[in-house]
């Protein structure tokens, strides 16, 4: 008998109905639950396929250093599969990312270089490619790496396309390093060019973990503008009150990126009739608990 291994377990993630949120019109609001990834998010699809097909193209090879600019769920995948793939693993990413991220990728064995907060991302990502210079490790990359999409034209695409037997009208996501919307998109569009593309980003002043507004210098360069049919902006007040009422009402422990895109796939409902509508849950809420947003 052959046994499988964690990393066969990536993906192939449930797809469940809402029952209380957003209930009264005739439509379906799906969640997509990426924290039943191993590693706890939807990074988990791209971390792995980073690795494996820069393994098979020979551009790294086990024993060696990876580094990676990360807020937090990629690292924490990228820590995972490093682990399972026999790499180090140095992370790097802003200092007030919460202290439950911290904690798991360490945990995985990553090195951690915290960045000043003032930086935000852009910061981190500089010094993650002025330790490359350095000869500290090789850079995977998931803000230009095409194996970032891929993993969602090849797995998280066809998984909603099957799971909802080809009757999803609508897919919400939120936009971080936008590998999940662009793969997704593709594949969608792909069975289905009327199927529409939703991204979330969050409102002027708003700091919701895993949703960005890139300076136009630093916009991902696997991004697509033309693969995204609309863009809508949520504040962090209602992505945070949606994440509590996901759990209270729904049983869906996630993190508030997913509370924010919930929101949109809300105001979506209130617009349609007859819409399968999914939102990506991209991760779960455990690694939230010292932020605050859930009650003490």
């Amino acid at each position: 008998m052959e046994f499988k291994t964690l990393e066969d377990y990536v993906g192939h993630t449930p797809l469940v109905r809402l029952k209380r949120i957003g209930a009264g019109r005739n439509n379906v609001i799906l969640a997509k639950l990426e924290g039943n990834n191993p590693a706890g998010s939807v990074k988990d699809r791209p971390a792995l396929s980073m690795i494996l097909r820069a393994e098979a193209r020979g551009s790294i090879q086990p024993g060696q250093t990876l580094i990676e600019a990360t807020s937090g769920n990629t690292g924490i995948a990228l820590a995972m599969a490093a682990a399972i793939r026999g790499y180090g693993m140095i992370l790097v990413m802003p200092e007030n990312q919460s202290i439950e991220r911290r904690q798991t990728m360490r945990a995985f064995g990553a090195e951690l270089v915290l960045t000043p907060k003032e930086g935000g991302m852009e910061l981190a990502r500089d010094v993650a490619e002025r330790l490359r210079d350095e000869g500290r490790g090789v850079i995977l990359d998931q803000f230009a790496n095409p194996d970032n999409p891929q993993a969602h034209i090849d797995g998280t695409g066809p998984e909603l396309w099957e799971q909802t037997g080809g009757t999803i009208t609508h897919f919400v996501s939120s936009m971080g390093t936008t590998g999940t919307i662009m793969g997704v998109s593709t594949y969608l569009k792909g069975q289905n060019p009327a199927v529409q593309i939703i991204g979330c980003q969050p409102a002027d002043g708003a700091q919701i973990p895993g949703i960005r507004k890139w300076p136009e210098a630093y916009l991902p360069r696997i991004y697509d503008k033309a693969r995204v049919d609309r863009l809508e902006y949520v504040s962090q007040a209602d992505a945070e009150e949606m994440t509590r009422r996901l759990a209270r009402e729904e049983g869906i422990f996630a993190g508030i990126s997913s509370g924010g895109s919930m929101c949109v796939a809300l105001r979506l409902a209130a617009e349609l009739e007859n819409a399968v509508i999914v939102s990506i849950v991209c991760d779960r809420g455990d690694r939230y608990l010292s932020t605050g947003v859930f009650p003490a």
